[in-house]
């Protein structure tokens, strides 16, 4: 047996440029373009996330485990070109974005002004005083329930339904008459609307390229983003992708199930967020469905051309270049999706086995595989 030739360092760093990396660490981007200044080193120093402390209004920790500490997205070939899988859930707690869902799916003029707060906050004057005051100016107000920010919302199990819960439950507040005697504005519940952010699970460990990182940091100090810049591969140290066919099977069922539960006078709808990879990698679970542009600039599937849908899929991405001054890359929409249920159905159950059978041609291609088979062992087989 001839010896392996030896791997070039130019063979190695192609070789490991190739690899799934951590692409963002404490909310910036470390890969495959390393973010600098003082935003990055000030969050991975302190082990901040960005995202909830915007959201908190106050200076707040990565809140996962030590394995996965500062994990945000990964960077991966999976579906063939180089993309950011979202593996943290406050990686889209972008203001933007969930300004955007919220307005969705309460029928609200796109550049009317909203307040969106999480539920935590309620408990803090400044907070009190801001919520007030906005519906005494005819701003509409929500608050939302999210695992880390007030717990979620869900249902429970019973002999005929399984045991579920919602990513994000957001809830109206609107003015209602004072309790005699307090002198403060009062509060109805007005409807609530539930939005799903779909992360990826990946195969493998993020321990040691975590570890890796964090040993870079404290040895470099403030030359450690140009000393990552150098060595891409301490990210991507026994990374693996996504684990795709998961991806499909875990979300499925349980956003077409959401999305028929909150078709109730009590609820505005349901909104799923959906990383471009993973909308991607859905596609031949859904037969690479037709989509067909509206007036005001959504889609719907297939044949679908239902003028009010309660049900919406915002596919979006990151950008690969981080923000001004290092902050974190903003995330851009790029597709907005009204669908339901049924349509998502129709194109997972009915377009994509009649596509997965005739192979886009007209014939069965399980039958003919058959034919071919036996006719090693039958030649007249026809």
């Amino acid at each position: 047996m001839a010896p392996e030739a030896p791997v070039t360092p130019t063979a190695q760093a192609a070789r490991s440029a190739a690899r799934p990396h951590i692409a963002e660490w404490f909310g910036h981007r470390i890969f495959p373009v390393v973010a600098t200044g003082g935003s990055p080193v000030s969050d991975q120093q302190s082990h901040s996330c960005p995202f909830l402390t915007q959201t908190l209004r106050t200076s707040t920790g990565c809140v996962k485990a030590a394995n996965s500490h500062g994990v945000c997205t990964i960077s991966a070939t999976s579906n063939g070109t180089r993309q950011d899988w979202l593996v943290c859930p406050y990686r889209a707690l972008d203001d933007g974005l969930l300004a955007d869902m919220v307005k969705r799916l309460y029928a609200i003029p796109a550049l009317d002004p909203v307040v969106i707060r999480p539920v935590i906050v309620l408990g803090s004057q400044e907070a009190s005083t801001e919520i007030r005051r906005a519906i005494s100016d005819g701003v509409r107000v929500f608050v939302y329930f999210q695992d880390k920010l007030g717990g979620e919302i869900g249902l429970s199990r019973t002999a005929a339904s399984p045991e579920l819960s919602f990513d994000i439950t957001v809830v109206e507040l609107i003015a209602a008459p004072a309790e005699p005697g307090s002198g403060q504005q009062g509060f109805r519940i007005g409807k609530y609307g539930v939005i799903e952010l779909q992360t990826t699970d990946t195969h493998g460990s993020y321990k040691h390229a975590v570890t890796a990182l964090t040993n870079a940091f404290d040895l470099h100090g403030s030359r450690f983003h140009q000393m990552l810049a150098e060595n891409p591969e301490w990210a991507g140290r026994r990374i693996e992708g996504p684990n795709i066919s998961n991806v499909f099977k875990r979300t499925f069922y349980q956003i077409a199930f959401k999305f028929q539960v909150t078709r109730r006078d009590t609820s505005t709808g349901c909104a799923l967020a959906l990383p471009q990879p993973v909308w991607d990698s859905w596609q031949p679970f859904l037969g690479a469905p037709d989509l067909h542009e509206q007036a005001d600039g959504t889609f719907r599937l297939l044949d679908d051309h239902a003028a009010k849908p309660t049900n919406w899929i915002y596919v979006f991405d990151i950008d690969a270049e981080p923000g001004p001054a290092g902050r974190p890359a903003p995330i851009r929409v790029s597709l907005v999706i009204g669908t339901d249920a049924a349509a998502l159905s129709r194109a997972a159950f009915e377009i994509a086995p009649a596509r997965a059978v005739r192979q886009d041609g007209e014939t069965d291609a399980v039958a003919e595989t058959i034919t071919r088979r036996l006719s090693r062992y039958l030649p007249t087989t026809g």
